[in-house]
């Protein structure tokens, strides 16, 4: 298929295309009964339609998209082996380093700057044929401060942060996946808003650099697509060592994809746990858990989290502050320049003593100590993605109260699209796995997902 027919590919071609699994687009693509040019124009005509009310995009160039494509389809027709994700569209949160694009970390501060290098997992991307769609709206810095994305799946309400673009432009179908970043909840948080899967790996699964860094004990890279199953092949060429992210270690391939493509050995078993601030939890998401929990009947049991774990948000963020203090320190001189939740911020690092810092450090192990026993015992922890579907207005990107202990832990989580508020909002449902079990828990989130599909399932 020349240029030219591609971008007039029609509009249920373009549909039915868009309605594919990423892992079914990239399969056919590799056997050649797709052609990456032709999965380019759907999506390409799709953010032309969706894009200006949804603004998930910071840049966009469709002739480059065009370029990749007719490229790969060249590689493809020499022959040659191609990637697991050859011709696979995938959407870049910006704050991830692309050379000869601009990346600039959702402030006006960084205006103009184009790295001269890719980021370790934009050069895994390309390894693996990916095409680069482009960079998706972040907060200011991948903080609080909102940027102009709209949330698709309930228009009038927050898509969430820092990861807004991304969780918007896959529900808005502008991209079958996309990749974000997670210091707080700023994958399973926008995830669960935007009513598309999350998936935030264990800590240091995924290298960091050429990455914005915000707080070096935190940041963890995450994925966002439709489902498990393309979560887990998305994070699946993700996941490796890079010397120069000390977080990352050798380790074999997890074959995240291979597991969540496998039915379990045996049926999971699932932990319901009430998170701390569930005090502060929406009334639509208390009812549809205790209809989900009993749904699950014997494969699900409930357990307390000790008083103790209401004191993890506040040390998290301790950590977080501290060192986004440090990380930010460059951008000291624009002061009047941030907004007043990064001036905050940055304001309460500069205030955290040695100490203190030192102190909120220890309390990791013994917290983690704690939620693996309860692993022990379970395939996965049941919880909320976020207290309630996603507030109203774009003043805010909603509270973290759920996600921060996983990231700060540096537990696996996911969260998949399953419920629904009474008014028809989006409702995460997060499971959490133990440390360096990504595997594990993405076949688990793929059989819960398949399980509450299931015609005799009524999802609550």
């Amino acid at each position: 298929m020349g240029q030219a027919e591609a971008r007039t590919i029609a509009p249920a071609r373009g549909a039915a295309i868009r309605a594919e699994p990423a892992r079914s687009l990239g399969a056919r693509i590799g056997r050649g009964e797709l052609k990456a040019a032709e999965v380019a124009e759907a999506f390409l005509a799709r953010i032309a339609e969706a894009e200006p009310e949804v603004h998930a995009f910071a840049w966009h160039d469709p002739t480059f998209v065009r370029h990749q494509a007719a490229e790969l389809d060249r590689y493809r027709a020499s022959g040659r082996p191609v990637g697991r994700l050859h011709g696979v569209p995938v959407a870049l949160k910006d704050i991830i380093d692309t050379a000869r694009i601009p990346t600039t970390n959702g402030t006006p501060l960084d205006a103009g700057r184009v790295p001269d290098k890719d980021a370790w997992i934009v050069a895994r991307l390309k390894a693996e044929g990916a095409l680069i769609l482009g960079k998706t709206v972040t907060t200011e810095l991948a903080y609080l401060h909102p940027g102009p994305t709209a949330n698709p799946a309930a228009p009038g309400h927050t898509p969430g942060g820092s990861s807004s673009g991304s969780a918007a432009a896959v529900a808005a179908g502008m991209a079958p996946l996309a990749i974000g970043t997670q210091t707080g909840g700023s994958v399973i948080r926008p995830a669960s808003f935007c009513g598309v899967a999350g998936f935030k790996p264990s800590f240091g699964a995924i290298p960091r650099t050429g990455i914005l860094r915000q707080s070096g004990t935190l940041d963890t890279v995450g994925v966002f697509a439709r489902d498990a199953e393309d979560c887990a092949l998305l994070a699946d060429a993700l996941f490796g060592h890079d010397p120069a992210d000390p977080a990352t270690t050798p380790a074999p391939a997890p074959r995240l994809y291979e597991a969540a493509c496998s039915p379990p050995p045996v049926t999971p078993t699932l932990a319901f746990v009430e998170m701390p601030g569930w005090a502060s939890a929406h009334e639509d998401t208390r009812g549809a858990f205790a209809e989900l929990v009993a749904l699950l009947g014997e494969q699900c049991w409930e357990t307390p989290l000790p008083r103790i774990y209401d004191e993890a948000a506040a040390l998290r963020e301790r950590i977080n502050f501290a060192e986004m203090a440090h990380a930010y320190h460059r951008y000291d001189r624009a002061d009047a320049d941030l907004s007043p939740e990064i001036r905050a911020a940055l304001d309460a690092g500069r205030a955290v003593t040695a100490k203190d810092y030192l102190a909120a450090l220890d309390w990791q192990r013994v917290l983690r100590a704690g939620i693996e026993e309860i692993l022990e015992r379970a395939d996965a922890i049941l919880c909320p993605a976020a207290p309630g579907p996603a507030p109203e207005g774009l003043g805010s990107t909603g509270s973290a109260i759920f996600n921060g202990l996983w990231t700060w832990l540096g537990l696996p989580a996911i969260t998949l699209p399953l419920l629904q508020s009474q008014a028809g909002l989006p409702i995460g449902v997060q499971l959490v796995g133990r440390p360096g079990d990504d595997a594990r828990l993405l076949r688990t989130a793929a059989w819960l997902d398949t399980t509450l599909a299931q015609p005799e399932a009524e999802t609550p």
